[in-house]
């Protein structure tokens, strides 16, 4: 395994809307900010879903989250992802939101990923080249 590289990294502005009646970010929103962070790690993996193997794509089989302080519309959040954990046919990643200015843990989740092919609705293997690319960012628990 090679020396792990930088974590990929989003900024999101939390918008009014993301919002729920206690005024703070709603808890389904930083489920959308960590698709968000998933969808900027695969592109920076190079894995844009144009790579496909057949009908091997991706999967969900688990999400998390922790809420550890409140956000609020106009604030900016800085959400890190990093791969905990690389299985033969599923992998782990996780991500950090912090406040961007001052640096606040605001919540931690993660996502269980599987390699899926849907015309035949079973697991398979991770592909070695994404094997490879995951690798780069595993940081193990």
């Amino acid at each position: 395994m090679s020396q792990v590289k930088e974590k990929p990294e989003i900024n999101v502005y939390v918008r009014f809307c993301e919002t729920d009646a206690g005024g703070h970010v709603s808890n389904t929103s930083y489920f959308f900010y960590m698709e968000e962070a998933r969808s900027k790690f695969f592109r920076e993996i190079g894995y844009t879903g144009t790579q496909k193997r057949g009908n091997i794509d991706f999967i969900i089989a688990s999400t998390a989250c922790d809420f550890l302080a409140q956000a609020y519309a106009g604030q900016t959040l800085l959400v890190k992802t990093t791969v905990e954990q690389i299985g033969s046919k599923s992998f782990k990643l996780v991500h950090e939101l912090t406040e961007s200015e001052t640096g606040a843990r605001i919540a931690s989740g993660s996502a269980v990923i599987v390699c899926f092919d849907y015309a035949q609705q079973q697991t398979e293997r991770i592909p070695a080249g994404l094997r490879e690319a995951l690798e780069e960012f595993l940081v193990p628990a």
